[in-house]
């Protein structure tokens, strides 16, 4: 069984040195509350209930699986009782709003739990995931009784929440969807259709689930102008608000998967089933968007935790394997043969690993200071611009961590070699738990045409040179730093390049649309290796003037590690900016009708 420990003291590093968290707490309304002493708490008993709780049964959930039997759906043995130990712990409402029963906690301390429940059991992580923003798309757009009827219980966990999306024939095109709202009794609605991929749509861990379900209304205007949101429990709540008649929605199947094996993935039919409306008529995918962003945040940190699981156990088995001789000669004379983190390409790969993991974890908490000021700050001028990085950032933090999570996870195969290959070594459930983080909330395709097509160029550029500015600042600030002269020089050259490249797709996307399809997913990778290049520099920066100090190791490798990351990772950026700059004409010159000649279909 794969072994883990949470990365607290990397994770220290980047939340107290690198970005200076007390600080921004301080900065906070109620930010007192997170103290240093408390978020010491959170880390280690976080750490403690992903590794003895979550971990111990990630494997046997994934060979065992959900049950469907006649419409109940049953997790895999002991998913339920960590369930429970999970809402004792009172983890559900760690940065939930104090009014209905939350710790009021900044949202950035929730993504470290989350960032370790990920890397050891992403399957059960699934379950209470969607609550959260279940959560906050009712407090930002729900009726006062619908607050009052399921805030609370969907805080404190007692009730889970889904949000169902699609429909079999619609992908990504929500416009299409059939499922229809008919107005019924008083304020309620009768909801209608079938909903598939529904993460943890069907289970036994909580006494109710409350769905929020895309639906149309009689009479809604075509395609994504027409689409409304409801809330439809399972389980209608009483005059009490406690668990009341089962409602009219059903699981008719699970999902058979290549990963994620631990998590009901269920095919949703709502036959009449009551629903009230969330929001103004037909504005349901705005307010979706408020659940729909904070998951694509949490399926970016899904990528970063399968990251960190895999690296530690590939750096384990790589100082323990022994095969062949280094070849500058014996390594270990007393041995029969050296461990395979001697040979060069063993160590490529792990570096990999360590230099997405930790890159990924600094733009991760990076976020996560913008989400506290949107969620928690003061309404002005620094919440304005926190709220313009965080809609930057947030398909960059989903596709770019997917991306590079799934390579991860299938290099971790690799340093194990044939053994990668076996089940019950765990290595190869990572690479299928990690291959759904680059599809579900948005494919990476998807992503990059919000980042691209939405977020800069609708934005005439504004939204980059935000951040480009704040980049351009730093490498200003250290261009005579002798310690990051090897750092400051590349980044400034691709901090302008980037802007350069955002010109000429804007230009060419004034004579053809097509151009920003064509170049969207290689200028998103590209916006990803650019950022996290700014994030390495600030950590050689820190790691460079605490090498003196007690943790010279840990200060050390960090600047290895940065090293690395920009002689061998960032290069990249040239191959993706080769191809944001040759255009769509070879990807468009084929008819759909010709890509099939010399066989038939």
């Amino acid at each position: 069984m794969p072994s883990y420990q949470a990365p607290i003291r990397d994770m220290r590093f980047v939340m107290d040195e690198m970005l200076d968290y007390p600080a921004h707490y301080a900065r906070l309304p109620n930010g007192d509350d997170a103290s240093p002493d408390v978020v010491s708490a959170i880390l280690e008993e976080g750490a403690r209930f992903a590794r003895d709780v979550l971990l111990p049964i990630n494997q046997s959930g994934d060979e065992e699986g959900c049950l469907l039997e006649g419409g109940e759906v049953k997790a895999p043995n002991g998913f339920k009782e960590a369930y429970q130990q999970y809402v004792e712990g009172g983890w559900p409402s760690l940065a939930a709003d104090p009014a209905h029963g939350g710790q009021g906690l900044p949202p950035s301390l929730a993504m470290l739990l989350s960032e370790m429940i990920c890397a050891t059991n992403l399957a059960w992580g699934m379950y209470p995931g969607l609550s959260h923003g279940a959560a906050d798309a009712l407090r930002h757009h729900g009726t006062d009784d619908q607050k009052a009827t399921y805030l609370t219980k969907l805080v404190e966990g007692v009730w889970t929440g889904t949000m169902c999306l699609t429909e079999p024939h619609c992908g990504t095109d929500l416009g299409l969807i059939k499922t229809r709202a008919v107005p019924a009794d008083g304020d309620a609605y009768a909801i209608t259709g079938t909903k598939i991929f529904i993460s943890a749509g069907e289970h036994n861990l909580a006494e109710n689930i409350v769905h929020l379900v895309l639906a149309k209304l009689p009479g809604a205007p075509e395609g994504s102008k027409g689409i409304s949101l409801f809330v439809v429990p399972k389980f209608l709540p009483d005059a009490q608000g406690d668990v009341g008649e089962r409602n009219g929605v059903t699981c008719g199947s699970l999902e058979h998967k290549m990963g994620i094996h631990g998590n009901a993935t269920c095919v949703m039919n709502f036959d009449g089933a009551t629903g009230y409306l969330v929001g103004p008529p037909n504005k349901g995918l705005a307010c979706m968007f408020t659940m729909m962003n904070a998951a694509r945040l949490g399926v970016g940190i899904q990528g970063l935790g399968l990251i960190e699981a895999s690296f530690q156990n590939s750096l384990s088995y790589a100082r323990d394997r022994l095969q062949m001789r280094g070849l500058a000669g014996k390594q270990a004379p007393e041995k029969p043969a050296d461990p395979i983190i001697v040979h060069p390409d063993v160590r490529r790969m792990l570096l990999t690993q360590k230099a997405f993991a930790e890159g990924g974890r600094m733009l991760v908490l990076y976020t996560a200071q913008m989400l506290d000021v949107v969620e928690h700050g003061e309404p002005g001028e620094e919440q304005d611009h926190a709220e313009t990085l965080l809609g930057l950032l947030t398909p960059i933090v989903k596709a770019f961590l997917t991306e590079v999570g799934f390579e991860s996870t299938n290099e971790g195969v690799q340093i194990y070699g044939g053994h990668g290959f076996i089940k019950e070594w765990g290595m190869e459930q990572l690479v299928r738990d990690a291959r759904i983080t680059r599809l579900y909330e948005g494919t990476t395709g998807i992503q990059a045409l919000d980042l691209l097509g939405r977020k800069v160029l609708m934005s005439q550029g504004e939204s980059l040179k935000v951040f480009t500015k704040e980049i351009h600042k730093f490498c200003k600030a250290e261009a005579d730093n002798p310690a990051l002269k090897e750092f400051v020089g590349p980044l400034g050259k691709l901090n302008a390049e980037w802007g350069e490249l955002t010109m000429g797709v804007g230009m060419k996307a004034m004579q053809d649309r097509e151009e920003v399809g064509a170049a969207s997913v290689d200028y998103l990778m590209y916006s990803g290796y650019v950022t996290l290049a700014y994030l390495f520099a600030r950590a050689a920066k820190q790691a460079s003037v605490s090498l003196e100090g007690d943790d010279k190791a840990f200060y050390a490798a960090k600047l290895n590690t940065a090293r690395f990351y920009y002689q061998r990772l960032l290069p990249r950026t040239k191959a993706h900016a080769q191809m944001i700059q040759s255009g769509a004409s070879s990807l468009m010159a084929i008819s759909s009708e010709d890509f099939g000649l010399g066989f038939e279909i």
